[in-house]
């Protein structure tokens, strides 16, 4: 079947139930996450920008972090809500394309933000005479762009490979447009190039996830050697929070990438699904919160200063 993919002018995506209630529930339901993720992390960014004792390389890299969350929940979460809401299951070819770019572009610099994190809490503890000399705000801002150009780059050429694929058919079983679904509607042979990219980019994360191991590795060996309990508890504070992340992150992924495709749309493929589409910026803000002191201040001084401000207004 030659040039398919030219034919298709919309995906037929699949909706959570058929049934008007669920639907209701599923639109509602979605609704608290993104409502709830979307405030986690403009509130990490916000308080990053506006406390200058927060002006450090780890809560930079933070605020980078944060707008991935939010830009890759807001990939897929929007568009399966207004489906929900407006009754239909379609999705544009072109808006396919954009949920795949977008989808890969944080994916892919959200993974190389994770590796540059690891290495400044390294060298923070590693070295910590060097740590201002290596990760000044020069190197932050350097590390920071080149962190998203290469996923802008990876994203480029993955989502072009991904659509020279010819589609036999427009039905994807899955309610975004997600990578496997459409190699699986693709025709015979016509994915090689596409799957090749996945397997060079999925061959890159775990280089890169073994350079994190091993960056924790050194950091644990140093931290035990930490004479003071108070200094092992500051150190483990700084650490354990990007460690539960960067698990999160990757078991989500592979949960969701490795499993075999199956031809039926099953509660399995939905929860994988959900586990690493809406779970990750639903719950690294709280992750990276939790504990940390110096966020929680700098939000109880953030919130001091609106109301000393807008409280006079008001009289």
């Amino acid at each position: 079947m030659h040039n398919q993919s030219s034919r298709v002018t919309e995906f037929v995506l699949h909706a959570f139930s058929d049934d008007q209630k669920l639907q209701t529930f599923h639109f509602t339901t979605f609704l608290a996450i993104y409502l709830m993720a979307a405030i986690e992390n403009l509130f990490i960014i916000t308080v990053t920008i506006s406390s200058h004792h927060l002006h450090k390389p780890m809560y930079f890299f933070l605020s980078n972090l944060a707008l991935q969350d939010l830009g890759s929940i807001s990939v897929t979460v929007p568009k399966s809500m207004a489906n929900s809401l407006m009754k239909t299951k379609t999705i544009s070819y072109n808006g396919c394309i954009c949920q795949v770019f977008f989808l890969v572009f944080f994916t892919a610099s959200h993974i190389f933000l994770l590796g540059i994190m690891a290495y400044d809490r390294y060298v923070a503890i590693c070295n910590p005479l060097q740590y201002e000399t290596v990760m000044n705000g020069t190197a932050c801002i350097q590390m920071a762009i080149s962190v998203w150009s290469i996923g802008l780059l990876y994203s480029t050429i993955y989502t072009g490979s991904t659509f020279t694929i010819e589609f036999c058919t427009n039905d994807i079983n899955q309610f975004f447009c997600e990578i496997p679904q459409l190699f699986k509607i693709a025709c015979s042979d016509s994915y090689i190039i596409a799957f090749l990219a996945v397997w060079i980019g999925t061959f890159v994360a775990f280089i890169y996830l073994t350079l994190i191991v091993f960056s924790y590795v050194q950091i644990f060996r140093v931290v035990l050697k930490i004479p003071s309990a108070e200094g092992k508890k500051k150190a483990f504070s700084t650490c354990l929070p990007h460690l539960v992340v960067i698990s999160l992150y990757f078991i989500s992924g592979s949960f969701a990438y490795l499993k075999p495709t199956s031809r039926s749309l099953s509660t399995m493929d939905l929860v994988a699904s959900l586990f690493y589409c809406v779970l990750p910026p639903l719950m690294n803000p709280l992750i990276y919160c939790f504990r940390n002191k110096e966020l929680k201040m700098a939000f109880r001084k953030l919130t001091a200063n609106l109301s000393t401000q807008f409280l006079p207004s008001c009289h």
